[in-house]
């Protein structure tokens, strides 16, 4: 039903496709319009620099199609903050998927990508008050760890974050 691949240098239209619809759905309603809207134009671009030749190979992203559609992408990677264990440090799916499955089997597929290079666990962190994201971390086996931190997404509004952790 849904196939996995790697993203390439060609992939930065459709991350940001993703990336952006999905804040915009979850996260903008959290933010002043303004600061939203400018929020999911920035997030509509800043995957061309990730995936551009010679950036940060320490990442692995990932992308989930369906009929030749993306339509979900995680990256992870080594934690830069907990020597040993995975992060996951984007998890997004496009609003149009959501309950199709996709998400669950990218989650999937990203674990098993972590299982096979080493890591015995992972982590991530999520907003606080997104209980949707939330209750599909749980459903996909994460535990919450109780640890939280603020996060500020540049407009001086630290929103509170959870972090969630997961046997690869």
């Amino acid at each position: 039903m849904f196939t996995f691949r790697r993203t390439d240098r060609y992939d930065g239209d459709i991350l940001g496709e993703i990336h952006a619809a999905a804040w915009e759905a979850a996260y903008a309603p959290f933010f002043d319009p303004e600061f939203a809207a400018d929020g999911v134009r920035s997030r509509l671009t800043r995957w061309h620099a990730r995936v551009a030749p010679g950036a940060d190979t320490s990442t692995t992203m990932l992308l989930a199609e369906r009929d030749g559609r993306a339509l979900a992408l995680s990256a992870f990677g080594p934690s830069s903050t907990r020597p040993g264990l995975a992060e996951i440090l984007s998890f997004y799916s496009h609003p149009d998927s959501w309950g199709s499955g996709v998400a669950a089997a990218l989650m999937t597929e990203t674990l098993h990508h972590l299982r096979d290079a080493g890591f015995a666990r992972t982590h991530l962190w999520t907003l606080r008050d997104t209980p949707q994201s939330r209750r599909f971390y749980t459903k996909c086996g994460f535990t919450g760890t109780g640890a939280e931190r603020p996060f500020d997404f540049g407009d001086g509004k630290p929103l509170t974050q959870v972090e969630y952790e997961h046997g690869c």
